[in-house]
């Protein structure tokens, strides 16, 4: 995801998109157990078929991830003058409503912060002013610490899966002091407002690809979260409070050459309870290469993607719309069946 803001209550509906009400609760998740033995095989057969996967036995320590929550509903929870003072974001920092640059708006308040801790804005200060070791230290730190080592250990299963030389090609990436990750805490708060809207959804964060390598996303137990089948259909994701949720980025399908597919995923608002969740983007350093690693090309097999940074492809995705097709900016010619995304 890639969020812009302006400081502003959530206290209107009228800029906010909707969309009629999707039914269809999706059973058909696959679900993998990070000590399955076969987790690489069926890590992989996830990523090409949905790009999308839950993750169970992960290792992330509970109280972690309690203690985490609790502060980010602390914060949530303060008076809007209180919260607007953390933002605009620098990018770093609290941001409400505004996603992007280019006019899209969603029901969403979030918190957008540095994954490396020698790292911290003037807002991040802010933020956390009143407690700042408790919630920067303990809370944040020790979870996206948890949170990073087991990503690590997904993307050398990726590794294991396609055959990928080195196995550490992806998390070496992921665990380079210059790695341009981030952690985000989205917000998104009761609508009682969704009554008066004639049965329609409030578009909480609207359809868009991660342009990253890799997203793990854990929430809280309200729904929310929908992804788009091959077939384009939405579908709602299950809540689970206990488990993570991994996302193929676009980098990642630049890297598989098109083998791994990016998901396309948005989040409806509730119109009884909130929504937290957070989010790791692992994003590699901005001066390296996106493209196709060399093991996985058959002899004779050219890339679908021109060459590009991690720097060029992250500042063409801040100049778009949520809904673009990012990567269709960097396609040959050849790649237009995978057009359309």
């Amino acid at each position: 995801m890639v969020v812009h803001s302006q400081s502003g209550a959530l206290d209107h509906c009228s800029l906010i998109r909707t969309c009629k009400p999707t039914a269809t609760v999706f059973n058909g998740i696959p679900v993998v157990n990070l000590r399955d033995p076969q987790a690489k095989t069926l890590i992989v057969k996830a990523c090409e078929e949905f790009g999308f996967f839950k993750l169970v036995n992960h290792g992330v320590p509970m109280e972690f991830i309690s203690e985490l929550e609790t502060e980010a509903l602390r914060f949530f929870n303060l008076p809007q003058s209180d919260k607007d003072k953390a933002g605009p974001p620098d990018p770093f920092g609290y941001g409400c409503k505004m996603i992007g640059s280019n006019g899209d708006v969603g029901w969403v308040e979030y918190l957008l912060l540095n994954t490396n801790p020698q790292i911290t804005s003037h807002q991040t200060h802010t933020v956390f002013r009143e407690n700042p070791e408790s919630f920067r230290s303990s809370a944040v730190n020790d979870y996206v610490q948890a949170v990073k080592r087991m990503a690590f250990e997904v993307v050398k299963l990726v590794a294991d899966g396609l055959r990928i030389e080195p196995r550490d090609a992806l998390s070496r990436l992921l665990g380079d002091d210059k790695s341009d990750s981030c952690f985000r805490l989205n917000h998104y708060p009761p609508c009682p407002e969704l009554q008066a809207l004639s049965g329609r959804n409030l578009i909480g964060f609207g359809e868009h690809t991660d342009p990253q390598i890799i997203s793990v996303l854990r929430s809280n137990n309200t729904s929310g979260l929908q992804i788009c089948l091959k077939d384009k259909t939405w579908v709602s994701v299950p809540p689970d409070q206990t488990s993570f949720f991994i996302n193929v980025g676009d980098a990642l399908q630049v890297m598989t050459n098109g083998r791994l597919r990016s998901v396309r995923h948005r989040v409806l608002a509730d119109p009884r309870n909130s929504r937290l969740s957070m989010i790791y983007f692992g994003g590699p350093p901005l001066s390296e290469k996106i493209v196709p690693f060399p093991s996985l090309m058959a002899k004779g097999e050219e890339s679908l993607y021109k060459e590009f940074t991690w720097w060029e492809y992250k500042t063409s995705a801040y100049k778009s719309k949520l809904a673009d097709y990012r990567l269709g900016l960097f396609e040959k010619r050849t790649a237009s069946a995978v057009a359309g995304l």
